[in-house]
């Protein structure tokens, strides 16, 4: 079988970790493939994905092999597989809109961020690009709140006629309108805003769906984060937050027995810790009432790598947008969306979502 061409937008910690995983896993067979949700989807090893295509806006990124650029600043997450060799895939200069918070050029690490002296690619420039990189997947790493940025790079993928898989939480696959553009050039796509592997919001919907199956009455409930990376630093601009919380917290109210009153539940980033770096803590707190309405709570912690966190969600998302091209199919792929994704267009239970993937991975077989 033929290699799964990727083009990565952002190529920050998540891509680092994607990168790293797709070369840590070469040498792996099945028996000792630790960390792996499916070691195999329609014939596709993790290796099976290579990358032909990479864009950032960083001055220390742009014009650099994209296995070198992966570990250069800012970038801060968990080295785990140091020899990777050379690429020949350069990073290219991306397309900039609301795609970088001004604010974080207060910060040494990002005072010289944009490359504003590179011009940035047209949409006709992109496509031509893709096309000819023979691309099967575009992948979408922008940071939070990147809705301009987030649309521009929609429409190129419809537009070269590839697989678009939306990592962020910019409402394009859980948007009609959009659904019915890819449905109409029967291309797929998966989203919206990656759910991680077992990260705060999968632990958190799994604890609310206990409540709900024990027969326990939740009244009230708190998610906090922080972490020390550029997506947390990113969020400390408030206007790019909206769709970020509303994903999270509609991910947890999708599995409460009764859905909370806006003032009961609480789901979202909370503070930028510079110290903490790729490190994201997590603290969940749920209130409610047992046998007799006799009073009960929660309190949790989950301290977890951030980003390799969701590089294996990212590896089977590839693999599951790429043997969507092979059947043909297009449109909101409502399976791999619903599994990998807080925001899909439609919700279901995590045990549901999981059939559901089993049934679209082995459809064929």
């Amino acid at each position: 079988m033929s290699n799964i061409k990727v083009a990565i937008i952002g190529i920050g910690n998540c891509a680092s970790s994607l990168i790293q995983g797709i070369h840590y896993y070469r040498d792996k067979k099945p028996d000792d493939a630790i960390g792996l949700m499916h070691w195999e989807i329609g014939g596709y090893k993790p290796f099976d994905i290579e990358v032909v295509a990479a864009f950032d806006i960083d001055i220390r990124k742009v014009g650099h092999d994209v296995n070198e650029a992966i570990f250069s600043k800012p970038n801060c997450t968990t080295v785990f597989c140091k020899d990777i060799p050379q690429s020949g895939v350069k990073v290219q200069m991306g397309k900039v809109m609301d795609g970088f918070s001004e604010h974080m050029k207060e910060y040494p690490d990002y005072s010289t961020f944009v490359l504003t002296d590179e011009p940035e690619p047209t949409e006709e420039e992109l496509v031509k690009l893709l096309k000819n990189s023979d691309i099967d997947v575009l992948m979408n790493y922008l940071p939070v709140g990147s809705e301009q940025a987030t649309r521009f790079y929609a429409d190129s993928a419809l537009e070269a006629g590839i697989a678009f898989i939306n990592n962020i939480p910019v409402f394009i696959a859980s948007d009609p309108l959009w659904v019915k553009r890819f449905e109409e050039k029967n291309i797929p796509i998966i989203g919206d805003d990656i759910k991680a592997q077992l990260g705060a919001t999968i632990t958190h919907r799994t604890l609310t769906d206990l409540f709900k199956k024990r027969g326990v009455k939740l009244e009230r409930t708190y998610q906090l984060n922080t972490g020390g990376n550029t997506d947390f630093l990113n969020m400390l601009n408030s206007a790019r937050l909206a769709s970020k919380k509303e994903s999270k917290t509609e991910a947890v109210q999708a599995v409460t027995a009764k859905r909370l009153e806006d003032e009961n539940i609480h789901v979202g980033p909370s503070d930028y810790v510079a110290w903490q770096k790729d490190n994201k803590v997590c603290f969940i707190r749920m209130e409610g009432k047992m046998f007799g309405d006799v009073p009960m709570n929660l309190e949790m912690r989950l301290s977890v790598e951030d980003s390799p966190n969701s590089a294996g969600v990212a590896i089977d998302s590839i693999r599951c947008a790429k043997l969507a091209l092979d059947r043909k199919l297009g449109g909101v792929l409502t399976a791999p969306s619903s599994y990998l994704c807080k925001h899909p267009p439609v919700q279901y239970t995590d045990d549901e979502a999981y059939q559901l993937m089993e049934d679209f991975i082995n459809q064929d077989v």
